[in-house]
C-alpha cells in the first residue's frame, strides 16, 4: 500500500534495491538504463514519493517553468496567445505560468522582481504601456526576457511586433471600396502600446485616401473591452454619423454591434464595422465581424521560440521580428446584392 507521507529517497532505494545514488539519477532525469528508470519509478509509485521540486531547483538553477505576463487573461487575443505558446514551450519541456497583471506596469515590474528570485526560467511579456520604470525593471532583470509587441528602439530584448498601423490600413481600404467615407475609429486608450499605433495608423489612413478628418469620428474608451467599447459607441453615434467603424479590436467591435443595434442602425447596410484581431469572437458576433488579423498566435509562438533560444543561449543575437497583418472579410463590412 502506498504511504501517504512523502518517502525519502533511501526508502525508494530500498524498496528498488538499488543505490541512493541510482535514485537521484533516475528521478533527475540523469542517464539510466530502463530497467533502473523501471525499478525506480515503480518503487517511487508504490510509495507516493513526490521530488522536491525546490531543492532540485537549487541544485540544477533551473525551475522548467517559463511565465507569461499578459494584460487580462479573459482577452480572446491573449487566449490565442496562451494556446500558442503553451504548445511551443511544452515541446521544450517548460511548463507555462500565466499572470494577468492588468495594465499597470508597476505590476509588471512586481511580477519581474518576483521571478527574478528564482520561479521560473524566462519570461514572455506583452505589456499595454511601457514607462521608464518598466524598461529600467527589463533592462536589470537577470531573467531571459522576450517581448510580444514593441519595446523602445534602445531596450535589447527579443520581441516579435505587430504591424497595426498596416493592419488599420487594410481595414480602411477595404471600407473604402465598398464605398464608405465617414469611416470612424473606435480606440482604447492612446497611451498605451496599441492604442497609439492604431491611432497613428488610422489618421496615415484617412490622410492616404482623402478622408474627411473629423475629430468627431474618433472616439476613445477607457479600456480595450466590452462595457468601455458601449459608452465609446453611444458617443460616437451621439456626436456623428459614420457609414463605418474601425475598432481597436473584436471586443470593442461586438460592442459597435450591441449599441448599433441599439440605436436601430443595421450593419452592414447602414453602417459597416470593422474589429481588430481576427479572435473567436469575430466568427461568433452576428452578424460575423470582419477583422483585420494581427498574427496574435504567430506573434506569441515566435516570442516563446525567441525566449527558449535564449535560455538555452544567453549571448544569442538579439532578434527583432514584424508579423504581417491580413484582413478577413465577413458579414458585417459586405452588403449583399439584391
Amino acid at each position: 500500500m502506498a504511504e501517504t507521507k512523502r518517502s525519502s529517497l533511501a526508502l525508494v532505494a530500498a524498496r528498488a534495491g538499488v543505490s541512493v545514488a541510482s535514485v537521484s539519477r533516475v528521478l533527475n532525469g540523469g542517464s539510466a538504463s530502463p530497467e533502473l528508470t523501471e525499478k525506480v519509478r515503480r518503487a517511487a509509485d508504490e510509495l507516493g514519493y513526490v521530488p522536491d521540486a525546490s531543492a532540485r531547483t537549487l541544485r540544477t538553477g533551473r525551475t522548467d517553468q517559463i511565465a507569461l505576463a499578459v494584460a487580462d487573461v479573459g482577452n480572446p487575443v491573449y487566449v490565442q496567445m496562451m494556446r500558442a505558446v503553451t504548445g511551443v514551450v511544452a515541446k521544450a519541456g517548460y511548463r507555462l505560468v500565466v499572470s494577468s497583471t492588468g495594465s499597470d506596469p508597476q505590476d509588471q515590474i512586481d511580477l519581474l522582481s518576483s521571478l527574478n528570485r528564482g520561479y521560473a526560467d524566462g519570461l514572455l511579456l506583452s505589456p499595454l504601456r511601457i514607462t521608464p520604470d518598466l524598461v529600467d525593471a527589463m533592462r536589470s532583470s537577470r531573467l531571459p526576457i522576450a517581448v510580444i509587441g514593441s519595446p523602445p528602439p534602445d531596450v535589447a530584448l527579443d520581441n516579435v511586433r505587430a504591424d497595426s498601423a498596416t493592419g488599420i490600413g487594410l481595414a480602411v481600404e477595404h471600407l473604402v471600396a465598398q464605398g464608405r467615407r465617414r469611416i470612424a475609429l473606435v480606440n482604447g486608450p492612446v497611451d498605451t502600446v496599441p492604442g497609439s499605433a492604431r491611432l497613428a495608423g488610422y489618421l496615415a489612413a484617412v490622410e492616404r485616401f482623402d478622408l474627411p478628418r473629423n475629430p468627431e469620428l474618433q472616439v476613445t474608451a477607457a479600456g480595450f473591452t466590452y462595457r468601455p467599447g458601449r459608452k465609446a459607441v453611444a458617443s460616437l453615434l451621439a456626436q456623428a454619423s459614420p457609414d463605418a467603424i474601425v475598432c481597436a479590436n473584436d471586443l470593442l467591435a461586438v460592442a459597435a454591434l450591441k449599441e448599433l443595434a441599439a440605436a436601430g442602425a443595421r450593419v452592414p447596410g447602414d453602417v459597416a464595422v470593422v474589429g481588430m484581431d481576427d479572435t473567436d469572437a469575430a466568427e461568433l458576433a452576428t452578424p460575423s465581424l470582419t477583422s483585420v488579423d494581427l498574427g496574435s498566435a504567430k506573434r506569441a509562438a515566435a516570442a516563446a521560440k525567441l525566449l527558449v533560444r535564449r535560455i538555452a543561449d544567453p549571448d544569442a543575437p538579439i532578434r527583432t521580428l514584424v508579423i504581417p497583418p491580413s484582413l478577413s472579410v465577413r458579414e458585417s463590412t459586405v452588403v449583399e446584392g439584391p
